[in-house]
């Protein structure tokens, strides 16, 4: 528009990562030697040369930026939200069981293929994928760097909800990875470099 129709905000301007080194910086932070299963195809490995150009700023664009007119994460984050869940999942059933008191043999039927079973409720999966935890870790690979949104308050990002777009966007990159290089490399980049940091193996 040729003129506001508001006043400006009396808040700091917010200016988004726009150069492509830091993006790329992030990737091979973030992404690590996951790329490593696809070596003998004859590709690099690099986490900056999984995904193409337009998929990297793709993923870590989340819908307010822009008014969603460049196109936005939404879609890659619910694909890669169900695969972090699965692989929490997988993970919290070959961790010790997180009961006290194992009941008798004589109480409940047992067998080998359900030891682990009482781990994978609803709370343990929350606990390990809380939000905060995961904005916490995100912030360590760099994504708070170069991710593309607009705060409602440029002077107050928690309030905006910067833990939120953080986690979503980890979700969106998991996404990216599973379509563009398949399962096997998005889930050993969720076991490496967002559940073993989180304390789960």
């Amino acid at each position: 528009m040729p003129f506001r129709l508001r006043e400006e905000p009396k808040q700091p301007v917010w200016k988004v990562n726009t150069r492509e080194e830091p993006l790329n910086d992030m990737y091979d932070r973030f992404i690590g030697r996951a790329g490593e299963v696809l070596k003998g195809q004859g590709e690099s490995t690099r986490g900056r040369d999984l995904l193409p150009e337009e998929v990297k700023w793709l993923a870590v664009t989340h819908k307010s930026f822009d008014h969603g007119r460049r196109g936005f994460n939404d879609r890659l984050a619910f694909l890669g939200k169900r695969i972090v869940d699965l692989q929490t999942s997988m993970a919290l059933l070959n961790a010790p069981s997180t009961l006290g008191m194992v009941p008798s043999s004589q109480d409940v039927y047992q067998h080998a293929a359900l030891e682990g079973l009482e781990n994978i409720t609803a709370f343990s999966k929350n606990a390990v994928l809380e939000r905060t935890r995961l904005a916490k870790l995100a912030s360590t690979y760099g994504i708070d760097k170069v991710m593309r949104w607009r705060p409602k308050k440029s002077d107050n990002l928690k309030g905006s909800g910067i833990d939120t777009v953080l986690a979503h966007t980890m979700y969106s990159i998991v996404g990216a990875l599973a379509l563009q290089r398949g399962g096997e490399v998005a889930a050993k980049t969720v076991r490496e470099r967002i559940l073993r940091p989180l304390g789960l193996r």
